[in-house]
């Protein structure tokens, strides 16, 4: 399935959309430098209710966010020189049934990440962007299809 971003804010409705179809889970999100991965992880919490700034953790590697809705977790591991660094990170605490874990660059950490429920795709399309999705559980299964109706998307 895919959707067509013509611009920033049509990419954070796209997250907000996310949000709404997987308040909890796993995703991955992938896509080539300045796709907007950020942006739409910007989406995803707005819609969780965060009203502060949203920076990609490129050097700290994970933000947290505390919010009424549930804990998210932003990972962005451009910077990382090794999978095995995550163990350090203690990278296990974070993904638990409670929370939902954005991961930029999620091939970075290949082997100690568990399952994306869903993973995110965007590329260049014109002058904006295309954004596809993959589930890869059962929970991404359903989350992709409330996604597809939220987004009316065939």
């Amino acid at each position: 399935m895919s959707f067509f971003a013509q611009d920033e804010v049509a990419m954070e409705q796209f997250g907000a959309a996310l949000f709404g179809a997987l308040p909890q889970g796993v995703v991955f999100l992938q896509g080539d430098l300045g796709m907007g991965k950020t942006t739409l992880s910007r989406g995803v919490l707005r819609a969780a209710g965060h009203l502060g700034s949203v920076k990609s953790p490129t050097y700290t590697l994970v933000e947290p966010y505390e919010l009424s809705s549930g804990i998210i977790y932003h990972f962005d591991l451009y910077r990382l020189l090794d999978p095995e660094e995550l163990e350090f990170l203690g990278i296990r605490d974070y993904f638990t049934e409670e929370t939902l874990c954005l991961v930029e660059w999620p091939d970075k950490g290949e082997g100690l990440l568990p399952s994306a429920d869903l993973v995110v795709t965007i590329g260049l399309a014109g002058a904006g962007r295309e954004i596809q999705w993959q589930a890869n559980t059962a929970k991404g299964s359903a989350a992709a299809e409330r996604l597809a109706r939220e987004l009316r998307v065939v």
